[in-house]
């Protein structure tokens, strides 16, 4: 597992984003955290980046910003393509 900071563009200043890429097999995700709350972005068969949630982060209701969802993917795609 490798720990790093990704850079996000959202509403117009940049975050640092605390991020792991997991490989395991054939496959990787990233592990994204923001604000607390762990966000897996897996490859589909298209070769993009979908977005999941835990379970336990499901069932706790937690608010989740999608827009901020929305950039975490346009910079692991710009960055990781």
């Amino acid at each position: 597992m490798e720990e790093f900071e990704l850079p996000v563009i959202y509403k117009g200043q940049e975050r640092m984003l605390p991020a792991s890429l997991q490989v395991t097999g054939y496959t990787h995700r990233f592990v994204v955290d923001i604000d607390g709350q762990s966000i897996i972005l897996e490859p589909d068969e298209e070769r993009n980046y979908r977005a999941l949630l835990s379970n336990e982060d499901v069932n706790n209701n937690l608010p989740i910003d999608r827009e901020l969802v929305k950039a975490v993917m346009e910079s692991i795609n710009s960055n990781f393509k």
